[in-house]
Formats: structure tokens, sequence, C-alpha cells
């Protein structure tokens, strides 16, 4: 009787530990799901980020001058070749962001691409027709081309201070 109690309580003890081992395998796995980016500057998550449509429409509301705390996704279209200090994401295929990084603090891997979700904040800068025409000809146009402009350009501008590069 004695050896029977015995060797019910070791079959107990043995499947006990082998459920344990399932839950920390299953713990494991999220854990890795969870580790899909690379983090750059201030730590940040991946949690209520915007899309780039959203996004869009938050900056049309915006006037130049003004900034929002936003937290947004995007697909890096160009990323500075020399240092990294500077990418542009794409928004709908004809608009992009300008992205700089807070106080030049980080930058990004020169060879960054694909998806990010960036912290920080969103403005809308202008540049007038005076500059623009200034920067035409400092360019080489031509005086048809440069009397060519008649309207301010409008720029979307986001300083991240934080960033997550999908891995």
């Amino acid at each position: 009787m004695k050896k029977m109690i015995l060797l019910v309580a070791i079959c107990f003890a043995t499947l006990s530990c082998k459920n344990e081992t399932k839950a920390t395998d299953n713990q494991a796995e999220e854990a890795q799901k969870e580790i899909a980016y690379a983090s750059f500057g201030k730590e940040i998550n991946d949690t209520d980020a915007m899309y780039p449509k959203g996004m869009l429409e938050r900056y049309k509301d915006l006037k130049a001058g003004d900034t929002i705390n936003a937290k947004m996704r995007g697909k890096i279209k160009e990323v500075c070749s020399k240092k990294g200090c500077w990418m542009t994401i794409d928004i709908n295929g004809k608009d992009q962001i300008m992205v700089k990084f807070k106080d030049y603090g980080f930058f990004m891997p020169l060879n960054a691409e694909g998806e990010v979700v960036m912290n920080g904040k969103a403005y809308v800068s202008e540049t007038s027709v005076e500059e623009l025409r200034h920067y035409a000809e400092d360019a080489g146009k031509s005086e048809e081309e440069i009397a060519a402009i008649t309207d301010p350009k409008f720029e979307y501008g986001f300083e991240a201070d934080g960033v997550l590069l999908k891995q």
C-alpha cells in the first residue's frame, strides 16, 4: 500500500512539472513576439500609434508654427546617408514627413528601412514664395520656372524623441 501511494505521488509530481514547462514555453514565445523592434532614443512602445492616413488628417488641422504631441507608424522612404540624422516617412505615396531627432540625441542606422513607430511632436512648416524663388535661383532654374512659383510650400515635419524600427 505504501509503495502504491509513493508511485501515485511520483506520477503527480512528474505530470505537474510537465505542465509548468508548457507554461514557460508559451511565456517565452510571447516575449519573443513583443521583442520585434530595435529601439532608438527615448524608450517607447507601439500601442496607440496612429497610421499615416489618420496622421495626415491631424496635419491638415495644423497651421505653420503649431505643434502637437503624437505617436505614429509609418514606412521609411529615405534615411540620411551620412549620419542617419534624419529620415523621411511616406504618408500616401505623394506626401512625406521629414523626421528629425530631438537635440540630435540619437541617429538611425544608415541602412534603415521598413516600418517604424515614432513618438514626439508633429508640426507644419511653411516656406515663403520669396524663399522658394531664391532656392530656385540658386539651383540655376530658368526665369520662367522661377516666375511659376506663386504659392508657399507647406511641409510636414516630426521631431522624434523615440523611434522603434521593426526587425
